[in-house]
């Protein structure tokens, strides 16, 4: 019983990760009764086990980063409302994105005006 077994403080990190992976493997062997398989058995058992283990890694480095951002993204749009992009370009001070939500009021603004006034004609 292995996992009884007390464990000698002097161990490096290495020795005591390895420990732990012996530990779970024999907790994944009673839980499931890997342990009774045949050897070609449990080569396919534990070929699938690191086949999800190693999809699940690379899937964490490659995704994970990008998802938080998006979450970071989605939670400054709930608490300040609006689009972040041109609240942080303000706060940094860039001039280039207050004169282009000026131009595109303007131009919102001059199309508003020739619509009434094409109404106003017909009317």
């Amino acid at each position: 019983m292995e996992y009884l077994t007390k464990q000698p403080e002097n161990l490096n990190p290495l020795q005591r990760f390895g420990r732990w992976l012996r530990l779970k493997q024999y907790q994944i062997e009673v839980t499931f009764g890997v342990y009774m398989f045949t050897p070609t058995e449990k080569f396919a058992f534990w070929s699938v086990v690191f086949l999800l283990c190693s999809l699940l890694t690379i899937a964490t480095v490659l995704y994970l980063p990008q998802h938080v951002l998006f979450i970071l993204h989605r939670a400054w749009f709930y608490v300040n409302g609006g689009d972040s992009g041109v609240a942080s370009n303000l706060i940094a001070g860039k001039k280039g994105a207050l004169s282009l939500a000026t131009s595109s009021t303007t131009t919102t603004m001059a199309a508003a005006t020739e619509m009434a006034e094409s109404m106003i004609r017909e009317l």
